[in-house]
């Protein structure tokens, strides 16, 4: 560890972000302090364990910038992580985002599960968060059968099942009053909301119908259908003295390890609970407050948070422009302490299964370390790819910190169309990423792994050395029954790691994982249909770009008859030119 004494010296007492270095002068860490001084020295001068050891190990050097508040320091601090995504910086183990139940506003309306709502531009529609994706599906497919809603996506030319078994007014037939379709949403929304009564009663008399036609199994079904409404909403009720909607956070800190529990409360019911163990740095207070940062960039803000007296309360209010809440009594203080109990309990339950897993990971880092001569190993990319009707490819890359998969840096890559083959898909995709890399927009990993032998790797190094640049890169080769046989080095040397190592598990790992990614997206396009197929492949051309394309010609015939000067009114020269070009395969 280098002596940082007389720096340190030099640092101001002041508010601001900090960002430590390694020895490549990559940002490995930013944070935020109060006092930078004081938080700068307590890395250099205090006994350090676990991740925050790793972290001091590795910083060759620091720099800061003075803010005038706490406020500025949060901002900056976290544009910064998003701008460097510095490796020792939290890593959201759960990262995937919780649904939500849209009745849609439109005309007819639907009622479905939606995920991506930070695109929806009016959230007032849409209710959860539910942690239970089944509860979710099951809620949303008892509403559908209780009120007739529109089912399809688009309407019909002719009446569908839905309408002959009495699940959708015929919209797109008959003539539906206003004032009938505004009832369904009223008592739809009373239900979202926690009032279980009108569906309820509802349900009872369809069931009382059921029995007297001795119709037993549509009887039991309803039963059934009362239990689930019961479950989810009885058993959820909190004793407030009104309907709070609100978010409730607490953690629990136990030797660099941070159990960090979200309560979801609208409407005075619990819809569900959020809870990950992270592993810590050690500034407690900070940590939350990035963790939290990124959780609710990925959802909905709530209109409260209600937070436990260690946390800052007037810079989480700044920061997410809501209303935030320290409790000292009653029953949401109460709420407070359970969450607490609740995260304390989830550190006991998975802090011993977390030990062994960080523990096996960094071995087998260090093993990797070795058998590479490597002084610093921690992210690695890995590249697949797969092409479209024979021709179209499409490329993914995948990120791991640590073994720990980053999906916050997953990318997905569309290739030109000249591109007939999978290595020359595999040189535009590792040439378009580290061309970044040499224009200092991205980060530099520490090492790349190839899917393939000899020949992936030697198309690797070739790309990698032409842009001037010196990443390490292994191999995994397979065999005849196309599992992973052995590593490979870059110098075609078969490196020493046997099949039933955790080393060997964690690169089959990533190796899967980029397989998984690059299929997905082609079966995602694919799914789409030919013509959005097409589309969705041609460099330049996101969803706005596709949607005016859609909308002015309609069909790819009619794309295929237009002139560069008609398609570049919508796209542009350049991406005109290349559209055509793809056009011309199909």
């Amino acid at each position: 560890m280098k002596d940082f004494k007389e720096k340190l010296s030099l640092v101001p007492t002041k508010p601001g972000s900090y960002q430590m270095k390694n020895k490549d002068g990559v940002i490995i860490y930013v944070g935020k302090a109060k006092n930078l001084q004081r938080r700068l020295r307590s890395y250099f001068t205090r006994t350090v364990t676990g991740k925050t050891k790793m972290l001091v190990e590795d910083i060759d050097d620091f720099e800061y910038i003075v803010t005038s508040s706490e406020l500025e320091s949060l901002i900056l601090e976290i544009t910064l992580i998003k701008k460097y995504d510095p490796k020792y910086n939290i890593l959201l183990r759960d990262d995937k985002s919780y649904p939500y139940i849209e009745l849609t506003n439109d005309k007819f309306p639907t009622l479905k599960i939606v995920r991506n709502v930070k695109r929806k531009k009016n959230k007032n529609h849409l209710y959860g968060p539910y942690p239970n994706v089944s509860a979710a599906r099951k809620t949303v497919n008892m509403i559908n059968r209780i009120y007739p809603l529109r089912k399809c996506d688009n309407l019909k030319k002719d009446l569908c099942l839905y309408y002959h078994i009495n699940e959708c007014l015929g919209y797109c037939k008959k003539e539906v009053e206003k004032n009938q379709i505004d009832l369904m949403k009223k008592e739809i929304i009373s239900f979202l909301k926690g009032d279980s009564t009108i569906i309820v009663g509802k349900i009872e008399k369809e069931m009382q119908r059921a029995s007297e036609n001795l119709n037993y199994e549509r009887a039991l079904e309803l039963k059934n259908m009362l239990d689930d409404i019961d479950t989810t909403l009885k058993k959820q009720k909190i004793d407030l003295n009104k309907n709070y909607n609100f978010d409730l956070i607490n953690y629990y800190y136990d030797n660099n390890y941070l159990a960090i529990e979200i309560f979801f409360i609208r409407e005075g019911l619990l819809f569900g609970r959020h809870n990950e163990i992270i592993s810590s740095i050690g500034d407690v207070s900070n940590e939350i407050t990035e963790y939290l940062v990124k959780f609710y960039d990925k959802g909905i803000l709530p209109y409260e948070l209600v937070i436990p007296d260690e946390l800052d309360e007037e810079l989480l209010s700044d920061y997410f422009k809501i209303k935030v809440l320290k409790p000292k009594k009653g029953k949401l203080k109460n709420l407070v302490c359970l969450a607490y109990e609740n995260a304390k309990e989830q550190m006991e339950l998975e802090k011993e299964t977390l030990k062994r897993d960080d523990l096996e990971r960094l071995n087998a880092l260090e093993e990797l370390r070795g058998l590479l001569g490597l002084e610093q190993l921690s992210r690695m990319e890995s590249f697949d790819n797969s092409h479209l009707f024979g021709t179209f490819y499409v490329g993914g890359m995948v990120v791991f910190d640590d073994f720990l998969p980053n999906k916050d840096l997953y990318r997905k890559y569309k290739i030109s169309t000249e591109v007939k083959d999978d290595l020359s898909a595999m040189k535009e995709v590792i040439y378009r990423r580290y061309f970044k890399t040499l224009m200092g927009e991205v980060y530099k990993p520490d090492l790349i792994v190839m899917d393939g032998g000899q020949l992936q790797i030697s198309v690797c190094k070739e790309i990698i050395n032409s842009l001037g640049l010196e990443i390490p890169i292994i191999g995994l080769v397979k065999d005849k029954n196309h599992r992973t046989s052995y590593i490979m080095n870059e110098k075609y040397e078969i490196l020493n790691v046997g099949k039933d190592s955790k080393l060997f598990l964690f690169l089959t790992r990533i190796q899967e994982e980029v397989h998984r990614y690059a299929i997905s997206y082609h079966r995602n396009i694919k799914s789409k249909g030919a013509l959005s197929s097409v589309l969705d492949v041609v460099p330049g051309i996101g969803e706005k770009r596709k949607k005016e394309l859609l909308k002015n010609f309609g069909s790819l015939k009619k794309m295929k008859e237009a002139s560069v000067d008609e398609l570049e009114k919508i796209v542009g020269h350049d991406i005109a030119l290349n559209l055509l070009k793809y056009l011309s395969e199909v």
